[in-house]
């Protein structure tokens, strides 16, 4: 079994480049494909949504029975096992309070006096609809399900619709469901891959158009979002897993090795590295990834394999900073970094999607339970993009006020500034303005009104 070991400062910019961009060139290879399936749920609605759920999900369903009905909500809670959805109340619980914290921490409206009578400030809204995709693929994720449904919740959205792939049998995930229902979301919907981006685009007769559409793909997915664009919002770019893995000589190695394929586990499309200036480590890791990865099922086995010698593998440096500036560099959705000192380290890691401290905080807490978000942006876009968070689904408006004295003392400066750029209306709605009489609110009023 090929592991791919770099060694950094000897790697040619081509492979520099390939490794740097991952799957991104996928996500651009496959649009010719996907624009049609485009074009097809644009014209025909949800009865190619019926026909695409039969080629690529072999699932037998109608156009008359894609969204999920409250008897198969029932039926998804029992036939569960107790423990599992015991498992996923208490992870969806601690999603649940990490996104209550962020909203608490904010106002939902507020003004500061920026000079004297002048009252500058913000009003938040929460988004008027929302789109989820939890991906089934290459299996079931009701966790994804949790991580997205679970702050459109706590944000206030009033309109959620979910798309998920069928499964065979033509109906939805039972964990999947059953977690929607956790969250408090009803309407979810048999739709996968573009087709169901470009349903929640377009609208159907039976899946809503909506505003904003968030969650993780395949490369089909991602670039469905990036074509329809000009339809709805696309939401933080998320396509397939990756994560690093930065360590030094105090990693402890099998640890890490099962870190690695934490990720690389979920498809031939991800990308998992580990980042080093321990030639030790990396030697071990080398040695012992071929062994662990065997004792996989066949499906993950495959994926493994085949990621650490296309996207994935070891990359080895010269020293911790040049570590660093890799990982900043990469913009990794995960980051675990087993290092010593780690506190001196964090502040150094500005583009990543999460960072995860220490042995005890391998990804796959992150993943499922501590509370964080773990739908991330991939692709390198961690340069701009943050983590799935209450702010993904609401906005923010701008919230502004004079009183007679703020406008006084505002006057002269906005008329010089207005005469400069030459419009002279803009001016004259100053210079010729009644100003006598006008009563004005307190900001007090402003931020008390509901």
């Amino acid at each position: 079994m090929k592991i791919n070991v770099y060694r950094w400062h000897e790697t040619t910019p081509a492979t520099r480049r390939k490794i740097l961009k991952r799957s991104e060139t996928d996500i651009l290879d496959v649009r010719k494909i996907v624009a049609p399936i485009i074009e097809d749920v644009r014209k025909h609605g949800d009865a190619a949504l019926a026909r695409y759920a039969k080629k690529f999900d072999g699932a037998k369903i109608s156009a008359k029975n894609i969204k999920a009905t409250p008897e198969e909500f029932k039926q998804a809670e029992s036939r569960l096992d107790g423990k599992l959805k015991d498992a996923i109340r208490f992870c969806a619980e601690n999603v649940r309070k990490f996104h209550q914290a962020q909203k608490d921490r904010e106002e939902r409206r507020w003004l500061i006096e920026v000079t004297p009578g002048v009252w500058a400030g913000e009003q938040i809204s929460p988004l008027p609809s929302a789109g989820l995709y939890v991906p089934r693929g290459k299996g079931a994720f009701p966790s994804v399900m949790y991580m997205l449904c679970m702050p459109a919740v706590v944000a206030g959205v009033p309109e959620i619709a979910v798309c998920t792939p069928p499964t065979a049998q033509g109906t939805v995930d039972d964990a999947s469901l059953f977690t929607a229902e956790v969250c408090g979301i009803k309407n979810v919907y048999k739709a996968g891959g573009a087709q169901a981006i470009a349903a929640l685009a377009y609208g159907t007769k039976t899946i809503p158009k909506v505003s904003k559409v968030l969650g993780p793909g395949n490369s089909f997915v991602a670039a469905a979002r990036r074509m329809l664009a000009n339809e709805i919002n696309p939401g933080m770019p998320a396509g397939p897993s990756e994560a690093l893995i930065l360590a030094d000589d105090s990693a402890h190695p099998e640890n890490t090795a099962r870190d690695l394929l934490n990720e690389a586990e979920h498809g031939p499309d991800s990308a998992s590295l580990l980042v080093t200036h321990s030639k030790k480590l990396a030697a071990i890791i080398e040695k012992i990834l071929p062994k662990i990865i065997g004792e996989l099922p066949e499906k993950r086995r495959e994926f493994c394999a085949k990621g650490f010698s296309t996207y994935g593998g070891i990359v080895i440096t010269r020293s911790l900073d040049e570590s660093i500036a890799f990982c900043n560099e990469y913009a990794v959705e995960h980051l675990q970094i087993k290092v010593s000192g780690p506190e001196k380290v964090i502040p150094r890691l500005h583009h990543v999607g999460e960072i995860l401290v220490g042995e005890y905080t391998p990804i796959v807490m992150g993943n499922f339970g501590i509370g964080v978000n773990a739908v991330l942006p991939t692709g390198g876009h961690a340069r701009t993009w943050s983590a799935t968070s209450i702010w993904d689904y609401m906005k923010r408006t701008s919230l502004a006020m004079n009183t007679r004295k703020g406008f006084d003392n505002l006057r002269g400066p906005v008329v010089t500034v207005s005469d400069y750029e030459g419009f002279p209306a803009h001016s004259n709605a100053i210079t010729r303005r009644e100003t006598e009489g006008f009563a004005t609110p307190t900001p007090e009023s402003l931020l008390a009104g509901e």
